[in-house]
């Protein structure tokens, strides 16, 4: 199979639509992170007590399940509209506007089921918000820019993480004023780029047909007639598992781990932290890429820097082994953020279905969130604790950067 650059690939965009789109990427991750990181493990303490691990895994397996079918459904859906709005931006508006709706019905949940099912709705809401900025990179970019923008979607997700955090701990205090920030940051986020960068609409001929029956078409991988996006895919998906495993307990681990006397401050600490060291790697690594056309060698070389920092957290439990470990982290991050999105736009497999595949590729993000809580569970309660959580995250993602050397198509 041979990367895809379009019938005809499209020529490059300017600053102002990369800034339009880093923009909508900003606030989508305000969305994601703001309640994961803080919002919402304090309120699952708040309502569960003791048994807070538990229940916040349980409540993000949930929404992340959520996750999995909105994703590839909402890109499915964006192959197959032919509304004058746009395939793209149509959903990238629904979706903005139903994630608002789920974080303002958080505001005022006290049960665990209430917590569940709005986060469920946030997350249905964000998924369809994704699916639409992330398949118009492939529209509308060149394969030799896709490096480039992917850097600036990255510098911004890194940026939606620190703001979302400060939003929620410095800017506004208690969990209504939180959720209801954040969900207006997203909708103000992604309301310039849909209301300022074009999507041609495409007619009924140009379009996938989409029904009820089509929707298992939505989920299938194909690994034989695309072995290498399949690989792409389960790279993706360790990586983000080791992530996912990781960041769940972070700030219990600075409260009951590192006995850190402020662990909301601390992870605000080690956000800012990792988030330089991004700045560092993460337009960079794209542009670098780009330059020499070879993706792989950054992604494995970024899987294991991210998997020495998760070492370092298992073997150095202490507030400056976070620190050193945030920032090693960072730089690993900002490269894998930037060449692993422009490697995966070069192996997906037809233009007509783009949405549908990313989709796919989405699963790989959300399906980690469903699995690493149940494995992050009894290592942290019953298998070592820790240490050996963060032992065990460095091996998956060891792996899932050894994986990315069976992708073909890509130098």
């Amino acid at each position: 199979m041979t990367a895809y650059a379009g019938p005809a690939d499209p020529p490059r965009v300017g600053g102002r639509w990369i800034g339009l789109l880093a923009l909508a990427n900003l606030g989508l991750w305000v969305g994601y992170y703001g309640p994961l990181q803080v919002l919402l493990p304090n309120q699952v303490e708040d309502v569960a007590g003791a048994h807070k691990t538990t229940v916040l895994g349980v409540i993000t397996g949930a929404g992340a399940l959520v996750a999995v079918v909105a994703g590839p459904v909402a890109g499915a859906l964006s192959d197959a509209t032919t509304a004058r709005t746009g395939r793209r931006h149509t959903w990238t508006a629904i979706g903005a506007v139903t994630g608002l709706a789920g974080l303002a019905l958080l505001a005022g949940q006290r049960t665990v089921l209430g917590l569940a099912l709005c986060w469920c709705l946030a997350q249905a809401g964000l998924n369809m918000l994704q699916a639409g900025i992330t398949a118009i990179v492939p529209d509308r970019t060149p394969v030799r820019q896709r490096g480039l923008v992917s850097g600036w979607v990255g510098l911004a997700q890194s940026f939606g993480v620190v703001l979302g955090v400060v939003l929620v701990t410095s800017v506004v205090t208690g969990s209504t004023g939180g959720y209801l920030l954040t969900g207006v940051v997203v909708v103000l986020a992604a309301a310039p780029f849909v209301l300022f960068t074009r999507d041609p609409a495409i007619g009924p001929d140009d379009a996938p047909r989409f029904s009820v029956r089509s929707v298992p078409d939505a989920f299938r991988l194909r690994p034989r007639e695309a072995p290498d996006f399949a690989w792409a895919w389960a790279t993706r998906f360790l990586v983000q598992l080791g992530n996912a495993m990781a960041t769940l307990y972070l700030l219990y681990f600075l409260r009951d781990r590192v006995h850190h006397p402020d662990a909301e401050q601390g992870l605000l600490v080690l956000v800012l932290v990792n988030t330089a060291a991004t700045l560092l790697t993460v337009v960079a690594g794209g542009v670098v890429s780009d330059r020499t056309g070879r993706r792989k060698p950054s992604v494995i070389l970024s899987g294991y820097v991210m998997a020495a920092a998760a070492a370092l957290l298992a073997l150095w439990p202490t507030w400056t082994g976070a620190l050193v470990a945030a920032a090693v982290l960072g730089l690993g991050f900002g490269v894998y953020l930037s060449v692993d999105q422009a490697l995966i736009t070069q192996v997906l497999p037809a233009a007509r279905d783009r949405a549908r595949d990313l989709g796919i590729i989405n699963i790989a993000n959300s399906a980690p969130q469903v699995l690493g809580p149940a494995l992050a569970f009894p290592i942290v309660s019953w298998l070592g604790g820790y240490p050996a959580l963060y032992l065990a995250v460095a091996a998956v993602t060891v792996l899932g950067s050894v994986l990315v050397t069976r992708i073909r198509s890509v130098p």
